[in-house]
This record gives structure tokens, C-alpha cells and sequence, in this order.
């Protein structure tokens, strides 16, 4: 069973509380140490050995590998994901953030552990600000923690944070080995890592994702993924970044309201 350092956790929300709340360019906030660290240890484990089950995310906004299945999880990877929706850490969030009722989703809805390989990006985007399923739920905050060790700056995979007028990159957390970050999901939340890993062959950049959400008791409107071109972008792309983005709201629309999942689009798009 995973033992989260509550006593730490709880004395981090009352100490950087203010610090999430003024960052900028959007409230966030960076954890070091986040697990206890044969826990950590534990999950890069079982990344190695986790084989099936992994979806294929490769469109012209993103390439990278991700399993949002509980069961194919390794047993000490499923103990963190038990552990970081236990109702007590939904609790230290909520003061560490401010944000209340917040809920955790079992669901895993674009969560789950990720890889990318070497050549894998993710173009800079916000999040998708309602649940694709149950409609009700407001996306709130996003967790990533990331199982890196010995990350070279040059590999690049840092992870971006961008200004709300897409005009430039205002702070950039390299994805060390047991560093979390915590921020809140907001139209303006635009983030990423939009350059090609240069990682050597084997290594992959590996993270777990968590997102919280509060019932709002009300349909919520489908905002999917929304993904820019980086400034100074050449007009082809932008065109091709914007094509793809509504590519994905008709994907979510049919997740929405056909049931489709993610590792049948997988299937799917494999074909081709």
C-alpha cells in the first residue's frame, strides 16, 4: 500500500498556497519529491515491464504512447493511482488550490501513464475543460509526475508554460525523476513540450497524469484539446495545426455521444 507523506503534503498546501494561486502565467505550482521514493523507484519499474494496452496517439499535434487501463498497470502503479484519488489527497489539493468539491475520475479520461519516444512531441494546447463522458464534470486541475532519471536539458521535454496570447514560453520544467506539477485547467492553461525528443534510442520521457474534476450539475459544454501553432510557426502549419484540432472536437463528439474509446480509435487509426 502507497503512504503519501500527508504531514509534508499538508504543511506544502498551507506554505505554497499563495504561490499556486499568483503563478504565472496560470496557477501552478511544482512539487520535488513528490512520492515517497521507493514508490517512485517502483513505478519507473514497472514502465519497463508494462507492455500491452498502450494506445497510439499519433496525429500532427502529438506523438506519444499512452495507457489509460488500471488492469494492465503494474500492481505498484496501480497503488499510486489508488493512492492520488483517495479522497485525503483530493482534500490536500482542494486546500492547496482553493478549489473545492473537486473528484477524481476513475475513468482516467485522457489520463493514465505516458510515454514518448524518441521524435514524440506534444504541441502546446489547454485542456479539454469538460469530461467527454460524464457531461456534468468540469475539468479543474491537472497532475503530472514525471519518472525521468538523469534527464539531459538537451533531450529536450521540458514542459512549457505559455502566455495566454500564445507570444511567448514563460516558464519551461525540465521532467526530472519524481517532480510534480500541479496546475489549474483554464481556457488560458497553455502548455506543452512542442519540440521533437532527441533522447537516444530506448529512452523514452515517462509521466503518470492525473485530472479533477467538480460536478456541476448541469451539462457541461465540450471544449476539446486545444492545440496552437507556435508563433513563429510558418502559415502551413498553423493551417495544419487548426485542421487537426477540429479533427479531435469531431473525435470527442463521438466519445461523447457514441461511446467510442480511445483504444478503438487506436485500432482504428492503426489501419492507416
Amino acid at each position: 500500500m502507497v503512504e503519501l507523506d500527508y504531514a509534508r503534503l499538508e504543511a506544502f498546501a498551507r506554505d505554497r498556497k499563495g504561490e499556486f494561486a499568483s503563478a504565472d502565467p496560470f496557477p501552478h505550482v511544482v512539487i520535488d519529491d513528490f512520492l515517497p521514493p521507493d514508490d517512485a523507484e517502483k513505478v519507473l519499474a514497472e514502465f519497463a515491464v508494462t507492455e500491452s494496452g498502450w494506445n497510439h496517439y499519433h496525429h500532427y499535434n502529438e506523438k506519444k504512447l499512452a495507457l489509460t487501463d488500471v488492469s494492465r498497470m503494474g500492481p505498484h502503479t496501480q497503488q499510486v493511482f489508488a493512492a492520488l484519488q483517495d479522497d485525503r489527497f483530493v482534500a490536500f489539493l482542494a486546500a492547496l488550490t482553493g478549489i473545492d468539491a473537486l473528484i477524481s475520475d476513475p475513468d482516467l479520461d485522457g489520463a493514465g501513464m505516458h510515454q514518448i519516444v524518441p521524435g514524440g512531441f506534444l504541441n502546446v494546447h489547454t485542456d479539454f475543460l469538460s469530461h467527454t463522458v460524464n457531461s456534468d464534470w468540469s475539468r479543474q486541475l491537472n497532475l503530472l509526475v514525471y519518472f525521468n532519471k538523469d534527464w539531459q536539458p538537451q533531450w529536450n521535454g521540458a514542459l512549457e508554460l505559455w502566455d495566454d496570447e500564445m507570444s511567448r514560453c514563460v516558464e519551461s520544467v525540465e521532467p526530472a525523476f519524481n517532480r510534480a506539477v500541479l496546475f489549474h485547467t483554464q481556457s488560458r492553461s497553455f502548455h506543452g513540450h512542442p519540440h521533437r525528443l532527441a533522447c537516444p534510442d530506448g529512452e523514452t520521457r515517462k509521466s503518470i497524469a492525473l485530472y479533477y474534476f467538480r460536478d456541476e450539475h448541469e451539462r457541461q459544454a465540450l471544449t476539446p484539446t486545444n492545440y496552437r501553432a507556435m508563433p513563429d510557426d510558418p502559415a502551413y502549419k498553423h493551417v495544419l495545426v487548426t485542421v487537426d484540432r477540429w479533427l479531435l472536437r469531431v473525435y470527442s463528439t463521438l466519445k461523447r455521444y457514441t461511446g467510442l474509446r480511445d483504444g478503438m480509435i487506436d485500432r482504428i487509426l492503426g489501419r492507416f
